[in-house]
């Protein structure tokens, strides 16, 4: 039987494909660029909720940006693929699933990443990239967990990192130390 983290939690996982291809090799490229281990991680998403006991995996529920927008869909989706848990503690559970789902319809946006990409390579002294993201009002994926746990009161990273720097790669370094990824099966 699965034991599932607290919900609230954020999950890491590997994209397949060319499309996990692509971002794993920009991830990869920022991690030589910022002198950073590099973890392998395209895609982060919030435990939301979780089933019965006796089976966890038959209603656990996850908060998702994807090209598509912020959606909700079921952990179950992960049938096969191992991830990486960042458990969140117990007292910023529920303000974490709230924040999360109050991304839900919240649009995703390609013009993230060129933001990242000039923040690593340090092309955006005046911060434009951060004035992008912050206006479009879209999200990626590691920045709805990020920005859901900055919103929630954990103390995840600091209140004054930006969340819309964050990739899922850099928030595989907040696995707490040893944490070995869990197959979804």
């Amino acid at each position: 039987m699965i034991t599932l983290p607290p919900v609230g939690s954020i999950g890491l996982v590997k994209v397949r494909g060319i499309v996990g291809e692509a971002i794993g090799a920009a991830e990869w490229l920022a991690d030589k660029i910022d002198r950073k281990t590099f973890t392998d991680y395209e895609h982060a998403f919030v435990l939301t909720s979780v089933g019965d006991p006796a089976d966890p995996l038959a209603q656990a529920r996850v908060a998702e940006a994807e090209p598509g927008g912020v959606r909700v869909s079921y952990l179950n989706e992960y049938h096969g693929r191992d991830v990486l848990w960042i458990p969140c503690p117990p007292q910023y559970g529920t303000a974490m699933v709230h924040y999360a789902l109050s991304y839900v319809g919240v649009g995703y946006s390609d013009l993230d990443y060129v933001a990242i990409a000039a923040h690593v390579l340090g092309l955006d002294p005046f911060q434009f990239g951060r004035d992008i993201v912050d206006h479009t009002g879209h999200v990626v994926c590691s920045m709805m967990a990020v920005a859901a746990a900055q919103r929630s009161g954990w103390p995840l990273v600091a209140p004054s990192e930006f969340a819309g720097y964050f990739t899922p790669d850099d928030l595989a370094k907040y696995a707490p130390a040893g944490a070995v990824p869990q197959l979804i099966a």
